[in-house]
This record gives structure tokens, sequence and C-alpha cells, in this order.
């Protein structure tokens, strides 16, 4: 079997699609993006191309060392996620080859079912006993939300008291049985994160993400002693990136499966995770095949935690997380978890059509640039 072909497919909301087709009839999907920089991952995506073509795709350990070092410049976003998204497809040529899902190549599962967490709340979280509540009634057992909005490089007391009021909201619409996690999207300092952190615990979020830019992850110790468990992960593009802070002691590392390298540096990842105590929680807003290969690494990781998806998430205008589905049911959601997966590769089947329909509208979308008060950039 020879890989004869590769395509890439840009896809409302903001996701790139991979299409990798052999000389079997075996076709294999992908999902290689960088959210903001779908174009120039499709560029690097058909740099990478003439390495895999007339390959084996069934060699993907082989193929995955050549793409991320034959290049001889190494790492960096744009090639990791493009690596990432053709590492996906073949994973799912791998398990359509053999008839089996992707985690019965890695021996088999370790669970039935994996929790989910779904989003509530926007850029700037507002309602959020509202939308907390909607999420319950959706099959979710656990939220996530942006704990703040744009803020000053030091807080304001009114701007901690307004997450700490946030929290409670949604501590107040859970109960003490459902769980909500913090995204800080690396807004906060170190002190205001210090400052914040032990105000936090009390009402015992399952983590808080990215509290200071992943520029400063030599600073985590400071944060990891505060009595709320720390979760980092979506800026670092692989297992070397994510030494430092599993050293620093972070509770939950979270990987993108469609930025670090793919399934297969994922799973190491979670390994290295392992070794530390730490848990794995893949972050995972964009789409279906993203998604799909996720999960094959949660259903054989035994350290894995919770799994993100983007359904109803406020990025998601003009498509959504079902809509490139054929059989949307795989992903229906039971007491708050997804069903293990048991169609063969990714197990899940991709519409062609409304990919190819998708490609030829495109789509136009940046994450907004922000600005202080007196004008300067803050972060988003």
């Amino acid at each position: 079997m020879k890989i004869i072909r590769i395509e890439t497919f840009l896809v409302a909301p903001r996701w790139l699609f991979c299409r990798v087709e052999t000389d079997s009839g075996i076709v294999g999907w992908g999902e290689p993006v960088l959210e903001g920089r779908a174009r120039t991952v499709r560029t690097a995506v058909e740099e990478l191309a003439p390495l895999l073509i007339g390959r084996d795709p069934l060699r993907v350990e082989d193929l995955w060392q050549v793409m991320t070092k034959a290049t001889f410049y190494r790492g960096g976003g744009i090639l990791s996620s493009a690596v990432a998204g053709i590492d996906q497809a073949l994973w799912d040529i791998a398990g359509k080859a053999r008839g089996v899902p992707v985690h019965e190549l890695f021996g088999g599962p370790v669970r039935d079912r994996v929790r989910f967490y779904s989003w509530v709340g926007g850029d700037e979280p507002a309602e959020i006993a509202d939308h907390v509540s909607a999420q319950i009634e959706a099959g979710a057992s656990a939220v996530k939300m942006n704990a703040i909005g744009r803020k000053r490089a030091i807080a304001t007391n009114a701007e901690l008291d307004a997450v700490l009021a946030r929290a409670e909201e949604a501590r107040s619409v859970l109960g003490p049985d459902r769980d909500f996690a913090l995204d800080f999207h690396g807004r906060m300092s170190v002190i205001d994160s210090r400052r914040l952190l032990p105000r936090l615990a009390p009402l015992a979020p399952m983590f808080v993400e990215e509290p200071v830019v992943p520029e400063l992850t030599h600073l985590l110790p400071q944060l990891t002693e505060l009595g709320v468990p720390i979760a980092t992960g979506e800026r670092l593009y692989g297992r070397h990136e994510f030494l430092p802070a599993l050293t620093a002691g972070i509770s939950v590392a979270q990987p993108d499966i469609s930025h670090a390298g793919g399934i297969s540096e994922v799973r190491r990842i979670a390994s290295m995770a392992d070794v530390w105590g730490a848990q794995l929680a893949p972050h995972c807003p964009l789409g279906p095949i993203a998604l799909a290969s996720s999960l094959q690494v949660a259903f054989s990781t035994s350290n894995f935690l919770i799994q993100e998806i983007s359904a109803g998430i406020h990025y998601n205008t003009g498509a959504d997380l079902l809509d490139y589905l054929v059989d949307t049911s795989v992903f229906q959601p039971v007491d708050g978890c997804i069903a293990r997966l048991t169609g063969p590769g990714l197990g899940i089947e991709i519409d062609e059509a409304a990919v190819r329909a998708a490609d030829k509208a495109g789509f136009d979308w940046a994450g907004p640039v922000w600005r202080d008060d007196d004008g300067a950039f803050t972060e988003w």
C-alpha cells in the first residue's frame, strides 16, 4: 500500500482538514490546524507531501520521524500542526487497514467511555448561570469557562472579585457532584495568580488552565502549591516543551492533538506526564477529526482525566462539531460521557461532499487583537 495523494480543505468555522489517499482505496482523515494560521499550516502540509507520496502509510512512526526531522529546522506551532494532522490520517489508515479502531493498536481500551466537558460563556464571560444550566441539560457533567476578559497588567481588586464571583456562580449551579474549570488564557500575571488562586481553592475547580503565558513556564512552581490544580499545554508543541511544565508540578497536561504532533506525540506526552503524576486532558476546541483522534488516545491512556469538546463553543459560527459527519451518533453524550468508538480507524465517517463544498466557501477567522484602556496591546 502506498500514499498517492494528500489534499487539504479549509472548512468553517476555522478548521483545516487533511485527506490522505492510498492506492488501495483506503483514505485517512486528519485535522492539521493552528487556529488563525490555517492557511500557513496548509502550506506546510503541501511542503511535507513529497516526503510521503509513494511511501507505505503503515510505517507511521518512521514517517513521523521523517516529517519532524528531515526538514532540519524543527518544532514550532506550524510544523507541529501540519505533522499532527497527517499523523492522525496515517493512524486512521492503519486502523482501517486492519479493521479495528486506533486504540486497539495501542494495546486495547482501558475504559469504555470518556468523560467530557463543554464550554460556557465567551471571551469575556457573562450570564454564566444560564450557560452552565444549558450545558447540564445538554448532557455535560463538567464545564469550562474563560475566567477573565481583558485586564490590566496588574489586576484591580474588582477584576479579581469578578473572577471569584463567576466561579461561585458556576459552583452554585453545578452543585458538589459536577465540575468546572477556569481558563485564564495566559492573561494573568504571576502575582495576580498568587493573589487569586488561594481564594478559588475552597470552590474546588477541577483545574485552572494556563494562568500565565507559556513563555513563563519556568515561574509555574510559584503557582502549583497554592491549592488549585494547574493545567497547561495548548501552546506547547511536543514532549520536550512539556518537560519544564511537568517538572514545575502541573497537575494536568493539555496537549492539543492538532498542534502537538498528532496521536503519536500526544501518546508520548501522556506517558511522560504519568511519570510526573500528572493527568491528561487533551485540549480540543476544534472539529470532529481532532476530537475523534483525542478520544482514541483517551480510550487507551490510563492517566486520562477528561476531554474537551467544541460543540456550541463561541467560536463555532457557520458550522459546528457535527456538521461534517455522516453519522453524528458517535459523539452522542450519555451521563456526561462519550461511549467508546468501535468503528475502524478514528471511528468516524467524514461527509466528503460537505467538506469539499465548505472548502469552496472558505472562511476568514482570526483571533481578536485586544488593547488596554491606554491603547497598549493586552493578552487575548
